[in-house]
């Protein structure tokens, strides 16, 4: 077989995988309102996908305060559990596993958002950056607003995102979830931590790289400790500065960042990586020092071809590799990559967020 690594089962912390392409995390905005609740349609689009071994959910938010853009999904109330229950269900019924994405957006967000002013390491405005709402201003389109200014968290708000974050976790395994997945990357909360321009702090939580990487950790500590260190990965995205997070320091940091989660035990690091078509490619001595440093799986995202996951997964430089916009429009595309299909493309780029019928989400075509 051509792709023969990339058809691999593989055995993530006890979960069987049927094979090592997974679907990456998309934000769709398909929650249903109020009360970002997830759907019977969302239901549907995930298992179209559940041709993948494993899923990542779109970003989850734990609360209202860490939500940052539009009708995205919640993992706080109730309702919002029911709803996943569908999702998982539907899911499994296919044969794959799927984790959920916990997600705080931090300083990218806006009253407009949520109603709330949003809450971050510093208070700095993240330069150049913008959310979106559904205001009915631009026929059903999203309306891109600016971020607003953060408040600077304090110690209380520090404890209350990690016991979020638990909780978050929690109702996802009530859920039905095979895991969790903390988003540190794309400069959301934790990655606003974790860089020395967004966090300029003088506290424990501040200055150096080992207090700059402490939320994280303690954060990825309390999940495991609630859910089982086997459930738990983190994201993590070196290599990405949009949203004002250009950092010169990243690189070391994230390193010192593996070499707890290693300690940690935790089930995996996934690497969002930068997916334009002129995007820097990743060094291989980082990848190299990765998988000397973290034992556990290690996950590649990022646009790549399968030529270039399957290069990568037998050179045992990563152990799955992360397929988004491939998966968005080929629900079946492990099939397609199998028998060296052709492949949809978006079929209109006003539907890739937002919008309430089977029209941009699931209506792209299977293999005949």
């Amino acid at each position: 077989m051509k792709y023969q690594k990339l058809f691999e089962h593989y055995n993530l912390s006890g979960n069987q995988i049927k094979n090592r392409f997974l679907m990456a995390p998309m934000t769709r905005s398909r929650a249903s309102q109020p009360g970002d609740i997830p759907n019977v349609l969302m239901a549907e689009y995930y298992a179209q996908r559940s041709t993948a071994g494993i899923i990542i959910t779109e970003a989850t938010q734990v609360s209202l305060q860490g939500k940052g853009y539009a009708k995205t999904p919640g993992i706080y109330t109730q309702g919002q559990i029911e709803g996943w229950k569908l999702i998982t269900k539907a899911v499994h019924e296919n044969g794959s596993k799927i984790f959920l994405q916990l997600w705080h957006v931090g300083r990218v967000s806006s009253s407009k958002v949520n109603g709330l002013q949003p809450i971050g390491p510093s208070a700095i405005t993240a330069q150049n950056t913008s959310v979106y709402i559904f205001d009915g201003s631009s026929d059903g389109d999203a309306t891109f607003v600016p971020v607003e200014e953060p408040r600077e968290m304090n110690k209380a708000d520090i404890e209350i995102v990690i016991n979020e974050f638990t909780e978050g976790a929690k109702n996802a395994i009530a859920a039905g979830f095979d895991g969790v997945e903390i988003h540190g990357a794309n400069g959301y909360l934790i990655d606003q931590f974790l860089r020395s321009n967004s966090n300029v702090r003088t506290d424990e939580y501040g200055g150096r790289k080992e207090n700059r990487i402490r939320l994280l950790i303690e954060i990825s500590r309390a999940v495991a400790n609630t859910i089982g260190k086997e459930k738990t990965g983190i994201r993590l995205s070196p290599f990405i500065s949009f949203k004002d997070m250009n950092d010169p320091e990243i690189l070391e940091t994230i390193m010192l960042a593996a070499e707890q989660l290693n300690k940690l035990d935790v089930a995996y690091i996934h690497l969002c990586e930068a997916d334009w078509d002129d995007a820097p490619q990743i060094p291989s001595d980082f990848r190299f020092k990765l998988r000397d440093t973290f034992k556990n799986t290690i996950i590649a995202t990022g646009n790549k071809t399968a030529e270039e996951a399957e290069k990568l997964l037998q050179e045992d430089l990563v152990d799955l590799t992360g397929f988004g916009r491939h998966f968005l429009t080929n629900p079946d595309y492990p099939a397609r990559v199998k028998h060296n299909s052709i492949l949809n493309e978006i079929s209109d780029s006003h539907t890739l967020f937002g919008g309430g019928t089977a029209i941009g989400y699931t209506d792209y075509p299977f293999m005949k």
